[in-house]
């Protein structure tokens, strides 16, 4: 196995919170779940500490009582001669006090600050209190006469280990020589056993409800994910074309109405997509059927306006003037017939390419020639810069040359007579030129329709190439038929920038562009430009 699988792990965690809901759902309710138990038990566990620890100390305290109680009495009661030292008096104390308590931790040390002249008795201490009771518990009991004072120790277990526990100390008076510091440990090891074995309890019962919960809801998830899973793969499969998809309807519930709601609009989509569908090949077949039924009269038109045209110097000038009008506007016809039914072929989906090796300079070279003398007309400077490019690179050559030759004759008709410059460069993955002029140029709500059918930015404006409308839609399909982007960019009173780029590798994805756009030469204006030719490049998915 890969020793990196684990770096993978992390994204395929997320992957799967992502597109899961019934996973999401567990997940959440765990975490929830687990919050509340663990707040829940560790809120038992304090309690049920604090009573056991309070209940044992009660008890500590009772028993303490009672045995010191019963012990001073038995001093009171005894009889203690002057020749009696007083040695075994401490003992038979220590004895009664160990009778009656439950406990075998006993210590009695004689009160600092009395008559040291009488022989008391010597201090007395179980092993396991040597070194447990404070300076602190011993000073309140020195002070505190007959009250009890009880302090939380650590007593020695015997294999280098301490259990907890509760020294209770207070005064005995023995007659005759004094005040003693009585102390009685008491061991909680059985009381902390009970509180192990509780939390314990505790953690198995908290861990083992959250797998019970993880598990009910995981079922209850899965019949409630389930329909909306359906739902989910049913929209996918009518949005990738399946109309005749439904949801099963089962039962009465709300998940039922969703179904009957869901194929209830199914039925009114599929039904109203036929129907467009049938208008739209009507629509086509409408628009190939004329352009071909008018391709007849127009040749035979075309023949006679020929033949006018071509005698057009023996007619009265008012009649020549109409005979070239006449011939101009045949020739728009007949183009605006072409691109008809080169748009409705589109429109059909029965467009093909003929793709052949095509040095794009070349072909560039050969239109801006072609049109030189229309843009020295215009009074526009025609030039072509290529940095790159010069290889060759499968297309469709005449459809490429058509969208080079709409974007340069565009560019001479709106560039007022100022340059018009096409470059051509490439880099690892394209081959790019764009048109530059620097003409009168668009707004943003221009540019957003630059490429819709039949569209002028000016319709004030006369053609001077006889341009039918058709040309920039006919060539932006013409661009992404080779899977490429055409895009614009454009600035009031700065002019256009039209960008066509090809991949080196006919269907490889493009990476970038070898030309910007917005042009270098464009400086601030190119902010709202760019702004504007945004809007082609997310419809095509490209980036500049």
């Amino acid at each position: 196995m890969d020793g990196r699988w684990w770096r993978q792990l992390p994204s395929q965690l997320v992957g799967v919170w992502r597109r899961s809901l019934q996973v999401r759902t567990v997940a959440i309710t765990l975490l929830l779940t687990g919050i509340a138990i663990l707040i829940t038990g560790i809120y038992m566990a304090l309690s049920i500490s604090n009573d056991l620890y309070q209940s044992r100390l009660d008890q500590a305290l009772r028993d303490s009582s009672r045995a010191t109680t019963s012990a001073q009495t038995t001093l009171n009661a005894s009889d203690v001669s002057a020749s009696d030292t007083g040695k075994n008096l401490l003992n038979s104390t220590l004895q009664t006090v160990q009778g009656a308590t439950s406990s075998r931790l006993i210590a009695a040390y004689r009160v600092p600050g009395q008559d040291v002249s009488v022989p008391a008795p010597p201090d007395r201490s179980s092993p396991g209190l040597n070194g447990v009771i404070s300076s602190e518990l011993r000073a309140q009991v020195q002070n505190g006469g007959t009250k009890q004072f009880y302090q939380s120790v650590a007593l020695p277990a015997g294999n280098g280990t301490t259990d907890p526990g509760i020294v209770v100390g207070t005064q005995l008076t023995l007659p005759s020589y004094g005040h003693y510091e009585l102390y009685i440990g008491y061991n909680l090891r059985d009381s902390e056993n009970t509180l192990l074995f509780v939390q314990g309890t505790l953690l198995l019962a908290g861990f083992a409800l959250i797998l019970l919960i993880g598990a009910i809801t995981w079922v209850i998830v899965r019949f409630a994910v389930q329909p909306i899973r359906v739902a989910a793969e049913t929209s996918e499969r009518l949005a990738a074309g399946d109309l005749a998809v439904r949801i099963p309807e089962h039962g009465e519930d709300v998940f039922a109405s969703l179904a009957r709601s869901f194929n209830g609009m199914a039925d009114s989509l599929q039904s109203q997509i036929n129907q467009l569908a049938t208008l739209s090949q009507l629509q086509q077949r409408f628009v190939s059927d004329v352009s071909h039924e008018l391709r007849t009269p127009l040749t035979t038109i075309r023949l006679a306006g020929d033949v006018i045209y071509d005698q057009r110097e023996s007619f009265p000038p008012a009649t020549e003037r109409t005979a070239e009008l006449l011939h101009t506007q045949i020739e728009r016809f007949d183009r605006l017939l072409s691109d008809l039914l080169e748009i409705s072929r589109y429109d059909a989906g029965s467009v093909a390419l003929d793709p052949e090796p095509t040095n794009l300079v070349r072909l560039a070279d050969d239109v801006v020639d072609e049109l030189r003398t229309l843009a020295e007309q215009n009074g526009s400077e025609l030039r072509l810069d290529a940095p790159g490019g010069y290889f060759d690179v499968g297309m469709d050559p005449r459809r490429i040359r058509r969208v080079v030759r709409n974007l340069i004759g565009n560019a001479i008709e709106h560039g007022d007579g100022k340059p018009v410059v096409v470059t051509v460069d490439s880099n690892e993955s394209a081959v790019a030129l764009t048109v530059r002029d620097y003409g009168i140029g668009m707004s943003q709500q221009e540019v957003n329709h630059v490429f819709d059918r039949f569209w002028r930015a000016d319709p004030s404006r006369k053609r001077t190439i006889g341009g039918t409308g058709l040309g920039l839609a006919i060539s932006l399909e013409d661009a992404t038929l080779h899977s490429g982007w055409l895009q614009v960019w454009s600035a009031p009173g700065a002019g256009s920038c039209f960008r066509l780029t090809l991949p080196r590798v006919p269907g490889k994805e493009i990476a970038s562009s070898p030309l910007p756009l917005p042009p270098v030469d464009a400086g601030a204006t190119g902010v709202a430009g760019a702004r504007a030719g945004t809007q082609e490049l997310t419809d095509r998915g490209a980036t500049t």
